[in-house]
């Protein structure tokens, strides 16, 4: 697969001391890391960061790191600080060629040398294994058939926590043991008798460092959600009456319309940069609004702000923008006839929407993948009902976002075709973010089958 290059990129490494320990997202939250301390995406061709040890690496054109010598006994490159304790590294990797069923592609964490970590190999038997390797010592802390072929790129992840060692490929837990050969070190990229790409490695650490990009300014969301404070809305209300608007209405403080309907802004359509029907300064509430259309951009949130009981009922660019904020809360209402998305987060922090329906939209909400500032984003979406679209959230796992769901009802959708939670590659902006993956991880995408309904 061929990726866009973004010239000048180097890997981000930020310092993390010793007793680094992990935290999870929120309470309750299993092997959760809250701050990117490390990532490369190679992209800008060079290997600035890593340190060699035997093989044959070079990157090529469409920014993936390769070793091709299959008839090395094992070619290792290193990056990060032996000081790591508790972390998560993660990264595509992809096997060209395997000299045996031993022969292995895989990843390192916690390597105090060349010849002690814990590595999850992808093996040529088409198993792969969670591995201590100690010298030419070998312990298997547990193992999955997965018929790991050549050509197909896989996303593998390991998370040290204590003496906890957890192994994850395509997002799916493969093996977890207790471990105590090493307590801290450095990740690796390996290979054994066997040639691979490597591509996208991130390190997640919550005890030090960083985001790639500026810091978010909130914690992240709890793993549950308050009781709703209104019921679900069971339908479309009637407007109390109509309103035409010529210019952009400001609030601060709160606004409440009375059910009336506002229209007029705007062309109707996906053009980008039109007028906000609404505008709200930070720490403002808008309450029992219906937006007709034409509504330009909805509203925008340029801090912290509540929605309650507002609707749209033909969304144009998008139904509101969260852009400067921390906290944003969308609570009952709706919206519908939406080609892209509703919700567009720009900012930091996180959006709650509660107690809403959406009907005919692309996605119900998306974290900006490719803004001028790019941001740590969450989104904590209860007691929402879907209809007749594409997809519930959109986020950028390579930033750190999640998406939590819970009493999701999904109507008219037999066979299952709305995504719940769409993970894409976060990209700079004048760039578009690629696709990598969807469902449930336990780390970005959080829900349970039981979080969601068909009806």
């Amino acid at each position: 697969m061929q990726k866009r290059r973004s010239p000048g990129r180097r890997p981000l490494l930020l310092a993390v001391g010793a007793g680094v320990t992990v935290a999870a997202l929120a309470a309750g939250m299993t092997s959760a890391f809250a701050a990117t301390v490390f990532n490369d995406d190679f992209n800008d061709g060079n290997t600035s960061g890593w340190s060699k040890s035997g093989g044959t690496w070079t990157v090529d054109g469409s920014g993936v790191f390769n070793q091709s010598n299959a008839g090395s006994e094992l070619a290792r490159q290193f990056a990060g600080q032996t000081s790591w304790t508790d972390y998560s590294v993660q990264a595509r990797v992809r096997p060209a060629s395997f000299g045996s069923s031993s022969a292995l592609v895989g990843l390192a964490a916690r390597s105090t040398s060349s010849t002690k970590m814990y590595r999850l190999a992808l093996l040529g038997s088409g198993r792969a294994e969670l591995q201590a390797v100690n010298g030419s010592s070998v312990t298997a802390i547990g193992s999955a058939s997965l018929g790991v072929g050549t050509g197909t790129w896989y996303t593998v992840r390991i998370e040290a926590s204590g003496s906890t060692i957890r192994g994850f490929v395509n997002g799916t837990q493969i093996a977890s043991g207790s471990n105590s050969l090493t307590g801290a070190g450095r990740i690796g990229l390996v290979t054994a008798y066997a040639s691979g790409g490597f591509d996208d490695v991130l390190v997640d650490s919550s005890g030090g460092g960083t985001p790639t990009t500026p810091p978010p300014t909130t914690t992240p969301p709890p793993t549950t959600t308050p009781p709703p404070t209104t019921p679900p809305p069971a339908g479309w209300p009637t407007p109390t009456g109509s309103q035409k608007v010529d210019a952009t209405i400001s609030v601060s403080g709160s606004f409440d319309g009375g059910l009336k309907r506002y229209y007029g802004i705007g062309d109707g359509g996906q053009s980008e940069s039109q007028d906000p029907m609404f505008e709200l300064a930070a720490g403002a509430t808008l309450r029992n609004v219906v937006i007709g259309a034409p509504a330009g951009d909805g509203v925008h949130c340029e801090g912290n702000c509540t929605l309650i009981n507002v609707w749209w009922e033909d969304v144009g660019e998008d139904a509101a923008t969260f852009r400067g904020g921390t906290t944003y809360t969308v609570d009952g209402g709706g919206a519908r006839s939406a080609s892209d998305k509703v919700f567009q987060h720009n900012g930091s922090g996180t959006v709650y929407i509660k107690n809403f329906r959406v009907e005919n939209a692309g996605k119900l909400y998306r974290a900006c993948g490719n803004c001028s500032t790019s941001y740590q984003r969450h989104v904590v979406i209860d007691n929402v009902t879907v209809r007749n679209t594409d997809a519930i959230a959109g986020i950028n796992t390579n930033w750190g976002d999640t998406a939590r769901f819970s009493r999701i009802t999904i109507v008219g959708d037999p066979d299952r075709e709305t995504s719940i939670c769409v993970k894409y590659k976060g990209v700079p902006k004048g760039s578009e973010p690629t696709e990598i993956g969807e469902g449930a991880d336990g780390v970005n995408c959080l829900y349970s089958p039981s979080d969601i309904t068909y009806q």
